[in-house]
């Protein structure tokens, strides 16, 4: 599992591109014909969380995209966070690809 942090300021666009490669190869994952989902929450357990909407940009390139649209940043509470990246293979197995902590910051202007 690759760590990554994220900075997300509130009242803004936020968007992140991931690039698999595969740990053997050193290459790129052939991602085509998977899905990806992706959550933050205040910690692991909690209940409540937040979406992130998720494409994958470039299957044969494994560059999928998260993302936060800005009325979504506009809810969040300045603080930290813990996200995942999950995909999901053809057959529907379930990987975890990225994960780590959010720093969202709160902005002066609104």
């Amino acid at each position: 599992v690759y760590v990554s942090n994220l900075t997300v300021n509130t009242v803004t666009t936020f968007s992140q591109v991931f690039s698999l490669e595969s740990t053997a190869s050193n290459s790129a994952t052939d991602i085509t014909g998977y899905t990806v989902a992706a959550q933050m929450r205040k910690w692991a357990g909690s209940t409540t969380a937040t979406n992130f909407t998720t494409t994958i940009d470039n299957a044969k390139q494994g560059k999928i995209r998260v993302g936060l649209a800005t009325a979504t940043t506009a809810d969040l509470k300045a603080g930290r966070y813990v996200y995942d990246v999950l995909i999901t293979d053809p057959t529907g197995e379930v990987t975890r690809v990225v994960e780590g902590s959010v720093l969202v910051r709160e902005g002066v202007t609104k």
